[in-house]
């Protein structure tokens, strides 16, 4: 594949250009200033070379250069689509580019930058270098505030100018300048001035007689409707009726208490900007809401304002369908989804939501076992209220504190050949976010598991659970009927660059206090139980970090991190299966296929219980992912995978499995490959094939090291949907 890939990035890459002309081949900023960063410079070229896929090879203009010159064949308009058409040389837009870093130096503060350019051309091809010299950087000496409406002294004199900005020692950027007419702005705004903005401020500077220093003066000027009319004060506006107003003419779908609980804005008030954008950010929390038009009025000869809230709804009811591939350790299968939604179940945009799925897949390799097949079948019902239900709340922390309350109910059917398992569950969660932090929080209050195994296959009962030389701990817990009585808090952060989510846990803690309370009976296994069946405790914390590096416009280097630990105490010596960790997968370390990784340097060697058995306590991933551009709607990635599972008490089922200080990172897996991702704007279909690199449960130098030795049966196929991290 390599190869195929230099071969068609080593394309004449001048074949399309005319004798006059040149090739842009490459372009570099210089600078003798070693301090100042050239890279902030590269987002103001005018004209870029041709993008390199991973940043090494030019194979979009490769695939370009494949096609003929007859533009009438099918096969040449095609490559030429899919490739990427050279760019020629352009003085002019060089010049601009020149002119482009001039201007953004000056607003860094360098106000005497400059800079310049030199050209190499050779074979018809273009190599130009920017020589940047920005100078000295300028700061700010002095700061005189000039507050040309007296109305507004008492005002900005009281708060917003003792907490300004600008300060002597500052660098003198536009940056700085800009951020304080914001704030002015925003802070008048926010107290009553509905048609102020930051046009009616601007500066004076003045540096002479100064080296590097600069004095500055803001001017907040008067109002003015227009060029012509006339100075007058900036009026003072107060909020005098809401109307609420349907999108369609049609009546409101939503009840009133539901309107004016959402709206921010409130009558007999002084305007507020922020007010109102708390309003839009409250209608687009409703699911029944498609958009909101807030629009005021100002009523003639007064200093009133009355606000017309248009509303649009969506349509009540809406049913999906999705289907699914499986691959689990190279079983194939299919899976199915049908979802009805309801967004506005009591008119107040409750949501409730009925998801029927279905799965199969077919398991090969199990020997003494009639039916070979996996059938699962889940029903899930959840009922969401744009806000909060609790008892004991007031109306205003109800209306100040946007949350979503959530009621879930989901039961869950799988037949396999081994076991028939039945999960019932039922939750009630809250949601909430902070938008102006990125940040949203969800509060598992009540999260009830019930896991029932109504059958078990004679062969397997006989083989694992019963036979003595050949009873396994694990298996024998995984395989009792269970309950799960827990609370948890997830909190979850994401930027354009950044993405965090940590979780945490615990589990049984207050019936194992309420059991020792009342002094109940333990069982057999010295468990206490609940209508005679075993609940679990223990405690999970699960942290996991994304950082994107852009490198290009083509080409993103995507680093991951992930971090879990769960462990069992009281009511419980092992973790319930549900909670158990496994590694390997589309979304952990894809040279090795799903729960075929670990724990530690385990080697599974039992395909019938190796599932089970390949879980820990603790995870450890880590990925690095050169994302880069192909065509059309294609992306293309380089990854490679570090991690393993490990168990924190010593199992004698998982010899290896147990984490050391002194051994874990000799038991770090390493996988690497490509992936391939079709980017269909609503949703990404991936696929990813991955090869073992280090491989920690081993018996020979080969195994333990197979890039060096590489083998069909070291390559992972793996499809999913949405990226791994």
């Amino acid at each position: 594949m390599v190869c195929v890939l230099a071969l068609i990035s080593s394309c004449s890459s001048t074949k399309f250009i005319t004798e006059d002309n040149c090739l842009l081949k490459s372009c570099a900023i210089n600078c003798e200033d070693q301090s100042f960063n050239t890279k902030s410079l590269e987002s103001y070229y005018a004209q870029r070379p041709n993008s390199k896929w991973f940043s090494l090879m030019k194979l979009p203009l490769g695939i370009y250069n494949m096609s003929g010159r007859d533009s009438t064949k099918w096969i040449n308009r095609t490559l030429r689509r899919i490739g990427e058409e050279p760019v020629v040389f352009d003085s002019v837009k060089t010049k601009k580019s020149c002119d482009n870093m001039i201007s953004a130096m000056k607003s860094m503060g360098y106000l005497k930058a400059n800079a310049s350019y030199t050209v190499a051309k050779k074979n018809k091809r273009a190599i130009v270098n920017y020589e940047v010299n920005p100078g000295t950087l300028y700061f700010i000496d002095s700061v005189k505030y000039v507050i040309e409406d007296e109305t507004l002294l008492p005002l900005l004199e009281s708060k917003a100018i003792k907490g300004k900005m600008l300060k002597k020692g500052l660098p003198f950027s536009t940056s700085n300048l800009d951020a304080e007419r914001k704030r002015i702005a925003q802070y008048l705004l926010n107290n009553g001035y509905y048609k102020f903005n930051k046009d009616f401020i601007h500066y004076v500077v003045d540096t002479i007689g100064k080296s590097n220093r600069v004095d500055v003066e803001l001017h907040l000027i008067k109002y003015r409707s227009s060029n012509n009319s006339p100075e007058t004060p900036h009026k003072h506006y107060s909020i005098n009726n809401i109307y609420f107003r349907s999108g369609d003419g049609k009546k409101l779908p939503l009840r009133s208490r539901v309107l004016i609980n959402n709206v921010a804005i409130t009558s007999n008030s002084q305007f507020c900007s922020e007010d109102v954008q708390n309003t839009y950010n409250n209608f687009a929390r409703l699911q029944a809401v498609r958009f909101t038009n807030i629009h005021f009025e100002e009523l003639p000869d007064t200093n009133l304002l009355d606000c017309n809230i248009q509303i649009s709804t969506r349509k009540p009811n809406s049913i999906s369908f999705q289907p699914e591939g499986t691959n689990t350790a190279g079983d194939f299968g299919a899976a199915a989804s049908l979802t009805y939604t309801n967004n506005n179940l009591f008119r107040g945009s409750e949501t409730f939501s009925v998801q029927l799925r279905g799965a199969y897949e077919a398991i090969k390799g199990l020997e003494g076992y009639q039916n070979e097949n996996y059938i699962e079948y889940n029903v899930e019902t959840k009922l969401a209220f744009p806000r909060i239900i609790a008892p004991f709340l007031s109306d205003g922390f109800r209306k100040r504190n946007r949350m979503k309350s959530e009621l879930l109910f989901s039961y869950n059917l799988q037949n396999r050949p081994e076991f028939h398992r039945r999960v019932l569950t039922a939750a009630w969660r809250y949601h909430w976010s902070m938008s102006k932090k990125k940040s949203s929080f969800r509060y598992d209050f009540l999260d009830i598991n019930y896991v029932y195994m109504p059958w078990i296959s004679a062969t397997f009962k006989k083989e694992y659970l019963d036979d003595v030389s050949n009873r396994n701990a694990i298996l024998r817990y995984n395989y009792e009927d269970i309950f799960i009585l827990r609370t948890g808090l997830n909190y979850s952060f994401s930027d354009s660059k950044n993405a965090l989510r940590s979780n945490i846990e615990v589990g049984g803690n207050l019936l194992y206090a309420i059991s020792n309370l009342f002094g109940e009976k333990r069982n057999a296994q010295n468990q206490y139980t609940l209508f005679k069946i075993a609940y679990a405790q223990y405690v999970k914390g699960d942290f996991d970090y994304t950082r994107l590096v852009k490198i290009d416009t083509k080409n993103t280097l995507a680093l991951h991190f992930g971090l879990g630990i769960a462990y069992p105490y009281g009511n419980s010596t092992i973790l319930p299966f549900e909670k158990r960790y496994f590694s390997g997968g589309a979304n952990s370390v894809r040279g090795w296929n799903v729960r075929a990784l670990g724990p530690g340097k385990f080697k599974g060697k039992d395909g019938r219980i190796d599932f089970i058995n390949q879980t820990g306590d603790m995870k450890l991933d880590m990925n690095m992912e050169l994302r880069t551009f192909l065509f059309w709607k294609f992306n293309c990635a380089f990854f490679v995978d570090a991690g393993n599972i490990w168990t924190l008490k010593d199992y004698k089922d998982q010899p290896g499995g147990q984490f050391r200080f002194n051994e874990f990172y000799k038991q770090i897996a390493v996988g690497y490959g490509l992936g391939l991702r079709l980017n269909l704007d609503y949703f990404i279909m991936r696929i990813d094939f991955g090869m073992k690199a280090v491989n920690p449960a081993y018996d020979t130098r080969k195994e333990h090291f197979p890039i060096t030795n590489p083998h069909w049966n070291d390559m992972t196929f793996h499809f999913a949907v949405g990226m791994p991290f």
